[in-house]
Formats: C-alpha cells, structure tokens, sequence
C-alpha cells in the first residue's frame, strides 16, 4: 500500500496543505474520446479509485485502507467519457465538516482569496478547481460539502436529487443525506458533466417559473444584502416570470435541528464500531458532532424523519411543477483561515439555514458564483424540483448570462 500521509500538528492559524494528497502516481485509463475527453479530474478521497487506497480524510482510515480494485461508478463514468484522472484531493475528516480545515492535513488554499478556508467537506476538490489544477472536482455534498465550498471559491457545484447518481465505491456519511456531486468554474462544464453523470431516462420539464425566497436575503447582514442587491436587480429585470416567496415563514419551526438530528443519528451509526474499537484521534469540531449523534435517541430521529417528511411537502408545494427557488447559498463569505473554533462553528450554523433545505426534502440544488465582497466571493443557490436536474443545470446559464 502507498505510504502514509506525514502526520501535521495544527497550530491557532490552520497550515495550508496542497489540494492533493501526496500518493504515488498509479496509472489511470480514460477514454481517448468522449464528451470530457481531455478534461482534468479531481477526485475527493472518499471515492475509490482504482490502484488507489482510500483515506477518507483521516491517517488511520488510511492505514487501514486497501487499494480498490475498481473504481466507483461515478468515477468510472467520468473517466469513460474522457476525462483525465490527475489526482485524489483533499476533505474534511470522514467528510464530517463545513470548515475545510482537516485536523491532521490542514487546509487547502482558497486562491479567490487566500486568507480565507475553501469549505467544506471536498475542499481539496474546491482548491483544485479554482487554482485550475483541474477542470472537473468530483466530490460529495451530505449538509451542503459541494454548495458551501462552491460559494466560498467562486465555483459552481451542484447537489443532484438524492439517488439520482450511485454513491457505490464511496465511503457513507450518513445515507439518507449523502449525494454525488461536482463543481465546474463554467456553468457549461457543470452541465456537461451532469449530462455523463446524472440518469438519462427522467422525463424533464420546463422549469420557467422563478421564485426569489426574500426573507432569505432579508436575513443576511447589511453588507451582505448590498452585494446583492444589483444581482438581483439585474435577475429581475432579466426574467418575466418571477414571484417572491417565504422559504421560512416566520411561524416556521426552524428547520435546522432537523437536519443536525437525523445526520448525527446516521454518522454515528455509521462510524460507531470504527470509533469505539480504534478510538481514533478527531479534530475538535468533528468530536462535536459524533458526541451529539451519540445522544440521538432513535425516537428523536423519528421525529426528525416526520419533520423532514412535513419540510419536503413544502417544498414541493412552494416549486409547484415548474419553478425554481433562488436564495443565498450561506450567509457571508468565507471564514478567515485564523477564525477560531467558535467563528467556524457558527459559520455553519448560519450556513446550515439555507443549505438544510436540499439535504432535508432531497432536491436538486446548484450553487453559482454571484457577487463579491472584501474581494471574497459570494454565491447564489437555485432549488430545482426532484428528478429535475437537468432542466436545473440550465438555470446557472441563463442567469450568468444575465449576470
């Protein structure tokens, strides 16, 4: 097995580390030709890849790991359509994290913005694309792991319906959340890849209704809402059918706790006997989720699968069969690589209010550059209806075409 990744000690402002992990080069096929042929790959080292072990983003999953025999299907897809596989990147510890800082490996640089995190959990896929060390960044989005670092590097990235694409060959989180997903510094790109990726035999529709959801953006802080503001001006002016909407109506019970609930439940259940038995080394932040999901009650988790039941017939209803719903992908810029522990805890948190409807109802959603601020970027995220996702992906071209 390749060795070993070199054990780094974090100190109070995280250390960068390159977008890749440091394997030995095994030889990859691709096809000569096909729709990505010639493009380069990025693969987040939750995917198996073939002659390649598979760390999960923690020295231990790493030791422990074999060298796949085959590839996830996902991957293979891509490097059957042409694609050039050049590397496994970087991610959060057991893809547990929004951060983008790993306790053992550090953090990939954000070059949109150097002092800031790429997010996370595929923040190796993120760093990779926006350097354009790679054209295509494959990753996977549980509680919002694309659309977070999409927003954060000026990327575009996508969540697709949940099932839509096989997560075989690829390590779990927790399933009834987890996606496939991909992010593209072209919207054209996210589209052409979601055309290898995402099931042909889905009836599409028309999605020509807009719904901006205001209360979201009326959330964001005042600096915030001003980058903004022009954005939207210009959507508006841009499109004929558009109406405003509440995404969280006011006597709503606030979505997240659902969410937070029924994830922790899952990973804890998913990583339980890993944990008990090796009693591995965790970051901080990591260790806070798993002790939460520890104390999740299977009737606690029930409720919160009622709950998500209730917010997906929301949803449902609010998109009607032929819109799509705008809002802020999170709800600032990227945090500073130096923030402390607390800062990037409620940057989730925060973040967790626009990215849990997707994770929660299991809809399409992409995430596309819009604004800046302080010279960091700033995204919007569109929701799409179930099985519609490619009707979805053209959404990021009209409206960076507007843009």
């Amino acid at each position: 097995m390749p060795p070993g990744l070199k054990r780094m000690n974090p100190t109070s402002t995280p250390f960068e580390c390159s977008a890749f992990l440091p394997y030995p080069k095994v030889p990859t096929r691709s096809a000569a030709g096909g729709p990505l042929a010639g493009l380069r790959l990025g693969v987040k080292d939750l995917f198996d890849v073939e002659g390649y072990p598979t760390g999960c983003g923690h020295p231990l999953k790493l030791r422990q790991s074999e060298i796949a025999a085959r590839s996830a299907p996902s991957v293979q897809a891509l490097l059957d359509a042409g694609a050039c596989f050049r590397g496994k990147t970087h991610l959060d510890e057991l893809a547990y994290s929004t951060n983008g800082v790993n306790h053992h490996y550090g953090a990939p640089l954000n070059t949109i913005a150097p002092a800031r995190v790429t997010g996370g959990s595929s923040s190796g896929s993120a760093s990779a694309v926006a350097a354009n060390l790679v054209d295509v960044g494959l990753g996977t989005d549980t509680g919002g792991s694309v659309r977070l670092p999409a927003s954060y590097c000026g990327l575009n990235g996508i969540r697709p319906t949940h099932d839509a694409i096989s997560l075989e060959g690829t390590m779990p989180l927790a399933s009834t959340c987890d996606t496939v997903g991909w992010l593209t510094r072209t919207p054209d790109l996210l589209q052409k890849v979601g055309d290898v990726l995402l099931p042909s035999d889905k009836p599409q529709r028309d999605l020509n209704r807009l719904l901006i959801a205001d209360d979201a953006f009326e959330l964001l802080a005042q600096d915030v809402r001003a980058a903004f503001a022009p954005v939207l001006d210009r959507i508006r002016a841009g499109f004929q059918c558009i109406d405003s909407v509440e995404l969280n109506p006011k006597d709503a019970a606030d979505p997240r706790p659902v969410l937070i609930a029924a994830q922790a439940y899952e990973a804890w259940n998913t990583h339980r006997q890993w944990l008990e038995r090796y009693a591995p080394e965790i970051g901080p932040n990591i260790t806070i989720r798993f002790d939460f999901g520890r104390k999740v009650t299977p009737q606690q988790y029930d409720e919160a699968t009622r709950s998500r039941g209730t917010i997906r017939s929301f949803i449902d209803e609010l998109l009607g069969p032929d819109g799509v719903l705008l809002m802020p992908t999170t709800f600032g810029i990227a945090p500073l690589r130096s923030a402390s522990l607390n800062a990037f805890e409620e940057a989730r948190h925060n973040a967790l209010l626009f990215l849990c409807f997707a994770s929660i109802s299991g809809n399409p959603q992409v995430s596309i550059p819009a604004a800046t601020l302080s010279g960091a970027p700033l995204g919007l995220a569109i929701l799409g209806p179930r099985g519609q996702d490619r009707s979805l992906l053209r959404w990021p071209l009209l409206i960076s075409d507007i843009l």
